[in-house]
């Protein structure tokens, strides 16, 4: 599928650097995982120089396109002034104002450089505000790398038992098994399933944390009403609802999933299209909750205020207030999930449609998902096939069928064209 400078690559990197990359889910086996030379736009090249439409950008936070002159001249411009102070700067603030602004339900925030820092801070914050210490969560949501919320991400369902008496199962080794008595887990969309436990468990339950969208397993919707039900049972039992908008956040709204579904949650957490590629990510939500933050709650991190970060962000937001960027991806998202529905219906081929034009995934071979034990009856390894006879035509969406497909600002509708030409030829060829 690659050439021999990223086998080369590849084989050299695995010499000093655990599977050869610097996160697990840029591994997709041996002579198979790409190794990047550039992007710029909606394009990257790898090592040996083949172009591809690339539809991971960097797992979503690349919402206007690869290295996009108006955010890097910014932080060029700020990096130029210093890099990084143990001060505050007027920057920091004034991206503290568009979030807010552009953000429904949050009224105070605090900077980070990751998604992962972003919820692992939440929940603390959650924990110390209601005095509770039990987290609940929902199967296949991701919340980042930490202990607290890594839980039935990725494990197979048959792991996680019957759907009324889930069992929690770490994601790593080497998550204290101690860490099992605060974390209760459920199947997304489970209406009845989360009201019956918020009966028993809810005045226990410090947070309830999860994404808009099942982010990190197809893009999976919530049910109508499902996100409604989360705030009023929350609200009813005392709870703080994090609503986690790592992946939603400044892309599928300029408010983000609080916008779309008219929701406000507690805290929400952002990070990925905050600053289109560069480290830039952020925690927020009611002042009367944010507020405990530095009076006995400890919040930090040396590198929370990075200026290529802040400028970055500082530049995105702008951008996104300014232009009708996020409708000009909606339409061409909204163009290519069509044809891609399209052309699997014309040969036969069952297919669920997930997501949101800017950021959408799709299971074969089944009717219905509503969540990851409905996702994991799909046909994997049809969406497998598809999807590595696609890039090596030069049209690159993620190796694993969990990972919903990305849209940015620089894709053209020349773009959706020949990914839409790409699909029909090879769906077409694995029919005949």
């Amino acid at each position: 599928m690659f050439g021999a400078k990223t086998q080369a690559l590849q084989k050299r990197a695995m010499e000093v650097i655990p599977l050869g990359v610097n996160s697990n889910f840029r591994f997709w086996g041996e002579g198979i995982t790409p190794y990047v030379d550039k992007a710029k736009g909606a394009y990257l090249w790898d090592v040996d120089g083949k172009k591809y439409i690339d539809y991971r950008m960097a797992f979503g936070p690349i919402i206007l396109g690869h290295s996009f002159d108006e955010v890097d001249q910014k932080v060029i411009e700020e990096i130029q002034k210093g890099l990084l102070f143990a001060m505050t700067s007027e920057l920091e603030v004034s991206v503290a104002e568009m979030i807010i602004e552009m953000a429904p339900a949050v009224e105070m925030v605090r900077m980070a450089c990751s998604g992962t820092e972003a919820t692992m801070h939440a929940i603390r914050v959650a924990r110390a505000y209601t005095g509770r210490d039990i987290i609940l969560k929902f199967e296949g949501n991701y919340h980042g790398m930490h202990d607290h919320a890594l839980w039935s991400t990725y494990a197979p369902v048959d792991a996680y038992g019957n759907k009324r008496s889930p069992i929690p199962v770490p994601a790593s080794s080497g998550i204290p098994k101690s860490m099992r008595e605060f974390i209760i887990t459920l199947p997304f969309n489970d209406f009845e399933g989360f009201e019956r436990v918020m009966r028993s468990y809810g005045e226990q339950i410090a947070a309830v944390i999860t994404e808009p969208c099942q982010g990190n397993c197809a893009a999976i919707n919530p049910q109508d009403g499902f996100l409604q039900l989360i705030r009023q049972k929350t609200k009813e039992y005392g709870c703080v609802f994090i609503l986690d908008e790592v992946k939603t956040g400044f892309r599928i709204a300029n408010g983000g999933a609080q916008e779309y579904y008219g929701i406000k949650p507690d805290l929400a957490t952002y990070a990925k299209a905050l600053g289109n590629g560069y480290p830039a990510a952020a925690f927020g939500g009611k002042k009367e909750i944010m507020s405990i933050i530095g009076h006995g709650v400890a919040i930090g991190g040396t590198y929370t205020n990075n200026k290529p970060g802040i400028a970055g962000a500082y530049a995105t937001l702008s951008l996104l207030k300014s232009k009708p960027i996020l409708k000009t991806i909606a339409e061409r998202g909204q163009r290519l999930t069509d044809g891609l529905k399209d052309i699997f219906e014309e040969n036969d081929i069952p297919v669920v449609m997930t997501g949101y034009p800017a950021m959408f995934s799709f299971s074969l071979n089944i009717d219905e998902v509503k969540s990851q034990r409905d996702w994991a009856k799909s046909d994997h390894n049809l969406y497998l096939e598809l999807a590595e006879k696609a890039i090596a035509r030069g049209v690159m969406p993620d190796h694993d069928a969990r990972e919903p497909w990305f849209m940015c600002y620089e894709h053209s509708d020349a773009d959706v064209d020949e990914t839409l030409n790409v699909y029909a030829e090879i769906v077409k060829s694995v029919k005949g």
